[in-house]
């Protein structure tokens, strides 16, 4: 679940850029310009604009928005008009919370109605300074250019931060039933915005979901539960790369290796989700050390942290082999259910991260239950490299399905 950048793998934040990847991001972008008034929303202190007291929230209701700027690297902002938004959505318990995430809309000069996609970002960490939105201002969120792709495309894009990243409480990190949520709301809370919809926004607006890594867990969970949770939404289809299908998998494959701090922040977040499960029981003196440092790191110093640590090295008994732990854990298992839009699903055959074999398996089994998937592995390809190649045919394969033309499908058989 690597935060995905052009740069060197794990940084949720960049600081320099290399010729090759300065020319591709330069493509499509111009002089930022100022963020619209959101004239239907009263004034909050600060300078946020905020939903009226007393107003009942629903999921995808606006509680704040406030313009904000978009730069896809470091001094080159993106031609698009921005919002800080925060917005109600729905926890791993089903009960409300408020996440906050970002809307970007293209500045082409059309108001008449675009599609819109969420877009769900990999790891970046579980402190409220690695949020996305936190990031985009001045160009140091990874995933800033892969967001900035679909700008040119001239589609408007809400970017979630998920629970408890950028809004009070801790990140419930890999719990896919909250990220599911917050990105299905994220979707609505962009169609509510008075400024987007000026710019072509719309209530019907067409919709595509995206998301690789973290990203592609909560993308292929809002794939799924879209029908039940978010039935008005158009979906047209949604894009999930690298997806960690199975969270008991990529914790045996993580164990002792570089990725081993991943399993901490998962414990981390399942513990913010469901405190009953009482992770500080279960740590030693170096665990819980490195529990405290990681709720407020971001994930080049979490991985650094946990780089070769076996579970054993830092718990006192291994919560993972607990009944509640795996109801827990297991509940997040992808492909049981097939999403009712088509899918693009796609994973790098070298993926050192997420073991390859998930995401042929999440392939497998939303064919087995009749949904129409176009699968594509990337040979010789990382968790980082397919995510940057992967971004460009999971946009032409959104592209084609906003375009109304027949969604394709490898499905065997």
């Amino acid at each position: 679940m690597r935060s995905v950048s052009p740069l060197p793998p794990g940084g949720a934040r960049r600081t320099h850029r290399s010729g090759h990847s300065r020319a591709r991001g330069r493509a499509g972008a111009f002089l930022a310009v100022a963020a619209l008034s959101l004239s239907a929303l009263a004034l909050a202190p600060g300078g946020a604009q905020a939903a009226p007291e007393g107003q009942e929230q629903n999921p995808g209701d606006i509680v704040t928005a406030e313009p904000s700027t978009f730069q896809y690297w470091p001094g080159e902002p993106a031609d698009a008009t921005a919002w800080k938004i925060t917005y109600r959505s729905t926890d791993a318990s089903g009960k409300p919370d408020t996440v906050s995430g970002t809307v970007v809309v293209p500045n082409d000069g059309k108001n008449t109605r675009r599609p819109l996609i969420t877009y769900a970002v990999g790891s970046v960490g579980l402190g409220d300074d690695c949020a996305p939105s936190a990031g985009f201002p001045d160009g140091t969120t990874a995933e800033a250019p892969l967001v900035n792709a679909a700008l040119v495309r001239g589609y408007a894009v809400a970017v979630t931060d998920y629970e408890g990243l950028g809004t009070p409480g801790e990140h419930t990190y890999t719990v896919a039933q909250s990220e599911g949520a917050a990105v299905l709301d994220a979707a609505r809370a962009a169609m509510r915005l008075p400024g987007a919809q000026e710019l072509g926004v719309a209530a019907d607006s067409p919709v595509g979901i995206m998301g690789y890594s973290q990203g592609g867990q909560a993308s292929a969970w809002a794939a799924e539960i879209q029908s039940s949770y978010a039935p008005e939404l158009d979906v047209k289809g949604s894009t999930s790369g690298g997806v960690p299908a199975d969270l008991m998998k990529v914790a045996e494959a993580a164990e002792g290796s570089s990725n081993a701090g991943y399993v901490l922040m998962s414990a981390l977040g399942h513990d913010a989700a469901f405190p009953e499960l009482d992770l500080d029981k279960y740590l030693n003196d170096e665990g819980r050390k490195l529990a405290t440092m990681a709720k407020d790191s971001c994930i080049d110093k979490i991985l650094e942290a946990g780089k070769g640590k076996k579970i054993e090295d830092v718990t006192v008994s291994n919560p993972l082999e607990q009944p509640d732990w795996k109801q827990r854990i297991t509940a997040n298992k992808l492909g049981t259910k097939a999403p009712a839009s088509p899918s693009f699903v796609y994973h790098g055959e070298a993926d050192e991260t997420i073991p390859y074999e998930l995401g042929q398996g999440l392939r497998a089994d939303w064919c087995a239950r009749g949904n129409a998937v176009q699968w594509q592995s990337f040979p010789g390809k990382t968790h980082v490299g397919t995510a940057i190649d992967g971004n460009g045919p999971a946009l032409e394969w959104l592209g084609a399905r906003f375009a109304g033309q027949p969604a394709p499908s490898n499905c065997p058989g």
